[in-house]
């Protein structure tokens, strides 16, 4: 499948879309102000190991303190005791070191950065591991002849006085000695440089910022399937023009700058994708439909048949459309970049070769995802559960915030509820205080409820605390809001 890679820049932020048969497949945002960091190396300072989670919390000068695990401390930053074996954390880390160290997850939510101390820059085409001698090759690679001719290749062009090593990525396939030279060198200058910077600049302090997402659609996302590269923004077409003769020349053929009055995104339909992958439901073109429902512990889809009724029997017809949901589940999750737990929950189907298909189909529309996905087969309860790897925040996450009135949850309290909540309140002042008077301060539709349906309980109220109870309707207050005022 053909696929046209789509560049929408504004001074505030980068949007990508990966548009093929005429559909969106992924969205990427990057905001001037909250740039990832995955990729960033820091000149970090020690501010507390942890012993018994055997972690520690290192400042690299953001609002949180990043994390760092001892499985994420680089072999060859260990001391080894007699048994070979790494020592206690709280025996390698001090309090106030400072420590180099690369960003391998973005904050997200609460939780703040991912550190590793293993220091990797990439390239167009290498990974350069300066503190590891070692010569690894994208798994997408899978010709053995090539792998090996690669590896050959790479250690000959390589100095003699190496002390580091590099990951061959799916792009230099088929480059020539020089691309890969080119991109070696580059990658070098790049660790000599950092490293200078490391001895002269206290921590914390930003060593080495990956490129920006515009960038690295140039070095990362364009492949032999991409047909076209348009960017909205001349300024930063002429700018990747230029990036992209140095480190990707093989791919200016197919950048262009979108000329058109009509704004590039609305061109596609991007915009209404967008807005589409901010809904819980998902409609699929048979006429059933995806619920989905993203949680901190977890998200989950579930596949209802709606109005679809073209299968010649009931079970063809929950058979087709969880055969559709298959290929909508897998695009939503590219698209609202949904990690962590996912539970599916397709129709239940009787016959194990539909149940069987339905998988094979989920699995093969899944390998095409970028991110690495691990899916099980059907639970005892018809449940499909998979995790897909958190690499950044999702798409919500990015551009929404929980709302301020139902906190996130989607529902409010009926005004029923807020009526009594109002006069078991009002029992409780009576109890403490004597006023001459309560009023009651509420929206319109609470006010409306008192003086209708609830009506015969509010007078049995103000009997019972032998007490007048008024009403006064707030026009700014919401449903939910109210005040009980003592007169």
């Amino acid at each position: 499948m053909k696929e046209d890679i789509l560049i929408n820049i504004t001074p505030q932020e980068t949007r990508i879309a990966i548009v093929s048969e005429g559909t969106t497949q992924e969205l990427h945002i990057e905001r001037s102000l909250t740039r990832g960091l995955a990729g960033n190396i820091y000149l970090g300072r020690v501010v507390r190991v942890l012993p018994g989670m055997q972690s520690a919390f290192i400042d690299i000068g953001l609002e949180r303190a990043a994390f760092l695990h001892i499985d994420d401390i680089f072999e060859a930053h260990q001391d080894k005791t007699s048994a070979d074996k790494p020592v206690p954390i709280e025996k390698m880390l001090t309090d106030g070191q400072s420590i180099m160290v690369r960003v391998i997850k973005d904050p997200i939510g609460t939780k703040g950065a991912r550190l590793s101390t293993q220091i990797s820059i990439a390239g167009r085409m290498l990974v350069y591991l300066p503190e590891e001698p070692h010569i690894g090759i994208s798994q997408r690679i899978l010709d053995e002849k090539e792998r090996e001719s690669l590896k050959s290749r790479l250690q000959q062009l390589m100095a003699p006085d190496e002390k580091g090593g590099y990951i061959i990525r799916t792009m230099a396939e088929d480059a020539s000695d020089s691309d890969l030279k080119t991109d070696a060198s580059f990658l070098e200058k790049i660790w000599k440089t950092l490293k200078e910077k490391a001895y002269v600049t206290p921590p914390p302090a930003l060593l080495y910022q990956d490129l920006n997402l515009a960038e690295r659609v140039l070095r990362d996302f364009v492949h032999e399937k991409t047909n076209r590269i348009l960017v909205d923004s001349e300024e930063e077409f002429l700018k990747l023009q230029e990036f992209a003769k140095i480190y990707t020349p093989d791919i200016l053929d197919r950048l262009a700058c979108h000329e058109g009055d009509r704004p590039l995104f609305d061109l596609y339909n991007v915009e209404e994708e967008i807005q589409l992958a901010l809904s819980r439901r998902v409609n699929l073109k048979s006429g059933g439909y995806l619920i989905v429902d993203q949680t901190e512990a977890m998200t989950t889809i579930d596949v209802n048949t709606g109005g679809f009724v073209n299968g010649r029997t009931f079970d063809d017809t929950i058979f087709k459309t969880n055969l559709e949901a298959a290929h909508a589940i897998a695009r939503q999750l590219r698209l609202r970049n949904l990690g962590g737990i996912i539970i599916l929950d397709f129709i239940d189907m009787v016959n194990p070769e539909h149940r069987n298909a339905v998988m094979d189909e989920l699995r093969k529309t899944l390998a095409h995802d970028k991110t690495k996905v691990s899916v099980s087969d059907f639970s005892v309860l018809g449940l499909v559960e998979m995790t897909r790897k958190r690499t950044r925040e999702s798409l919500s996450h990015i551009l929404c915030e929980p709302c301020p009135v139902c906190q996130g949850r989607g529902e409010i309290k009926t005004p029923q509820t807020i009526c009594y909540e109002i006069m078991r309140d009002i029992m409780r002042e009576a109890k403490q205080f004597s006023p001459k008077e309560f009023r009651i301060l509420a929206s319109q539709i609470v006010v409306d409820l008192f003086l209708e349906e609830e009506s015969q309980h509010l007078a049995a109220l103000g009997d019972m605390i032998e007490k007048p109870v008024s009403l006064q309707v707030e026009p700014t207050y919401a449903q939910w809001q109210y005040e009980v005022i003592l007169m």
